[in-house]
């Protein structure tokens, strides 16, 4: 099967009823997520619906709160029947246009991922890949994977509660899944080989080079793609060496910082609030507040009344004499 470069399925309310789901409650269609996309559904009303997949993604379902419902999927030649419970996990194969889901009572609170099958190319897991045998056995069965649940836990969390570097850490949860998927279903050889690759750190001078990047761009685009290739790794690779070089991975290194530019740019009191919110990647000002309160105790207004111009933001040399690596 010929791998699509293509970006994560659009999500947007009017492809609901075409996939088979309605009720939404959360999306990442205003997020800028560039690693997979997602919506976090109310309800999947009992009885029988269709169920398709785009061509270009491998679609996966996470039940996150749990309804002990019978779930029944069907595709020619397949027939899976699981009480589905908080964790269950469901993967349809790119491309699936002749599926159905029979549900005997209603769900609620289901995670739906849309995962581009871009991530099995040899650039992003540093080695090939069979798609068919990881998106064949799709179909078959739902299961429960912890880790995959511990995923799909945490990218309905970023949906409901925006955080300054989310789309870090979903572009980090997406390459996980793809390796999951790898481990999984495509062979002890992959496995195995994938596994060699992941040993891999970063070294002083990359280190270096990847953190003076991170500081010219806290007000702009940090994506773990371009990160990755500051480093020349694999975006999975680079997120696994980061943390070990760091103690901490990508999306909360930047979180922190960016945390630390928020405290700055309110200090010196010439921003409104809603522009630090979107010059800091928040979607808008009540995420930014909220994200912030629950950092510091403080709303940004409060923050700003209480603090400013009391201390300068950490700088560079600062950050990098806390990191172990460069210790």
């Amino acid at each position: 099967m010929e791998i699509q470069h293509d970006q994560p399925a659009a999500v947007n309310r009017n492809g609901l009823e075409h996939y088979g789901f309605e009720g939404m409650l959360s999306s990442s269609a205003d997020r800028g997520w560039s690693g997979l996309s997602a919506q976090l559904c109310t309800t999947i009303r009992k009885g029988v619906i269709p169920w398709r997949t785009p061509q270009s993604d491998i679609r996966m379902c996470v039940d996150i709160h749990g309804n002990e419902s019978l779930v029944t999927r069907r595709a020619p030649g397949v027939e899976s029947r699981i009480v589905a419970r908080r964790g269950t996990v469901w993967l349809s194969p790119p491309g699936l246009r002749e599926g159905s889901v029979d549900i005997a009572d209603d769900l609620t609170s289901i995670l739906h991922i849309y995962l581009p099958v871009s991530h099995f190319l040899p650039s992003h897991l540093e080695l090939d890949v069979d798609l068919a045998a990881v998106s064949a056995p799709c179909y078959e069965r739902a299961f429960e994977d912890p880790l995959l649940s511990e995923i799909g836990f945490a990218i309905a969390s970023e949906l409901q509660n925006e955080t300054s570097a989310g789309g870090l850490l979903v572009g980090a949860l997406a390459s996980s899944l793809a390796a999951r998927l790898v481990q999984k279903y495509a062979g002890a050889s992959s496995a195995q080989s994938f596994h060699r690759h992941a040993s891999q750190g970063l070294d002083r001078r990359r280190l270096l080079r990847v953190l003076d990047y991170i500081e010219a761009n806290l007000e702009g685009d940090l994506s773990l793609d371009l990160m990755a290739s500051i480093a020349c790794l694999s975006r999975y690779h680079f997120a696994r060496a980061f943390k070990q070089a760091v103690g901490q991975p990508p999306h909360r290194y930047v979180s922190a910082r960016r945390l630390d530019r928020a405290k700055a740019l309110l200090m010196q009191g010439d921003r409104s609030l809603v522009d630090i919110a979107l010059a800091l990647s928040f979607s808008d000002q009540a995420s930014f507040s909220r994200a912030f309160r629950q950092a510091t105790g403080h709303a940004p207004g409060q923050f700003r009344q209480r603090f400013g111009s009391r201390q300068p933001e950490p700088s560079l040399a600062d950050v990098s004499r806390a990191v172990p690596a460069l210790a």
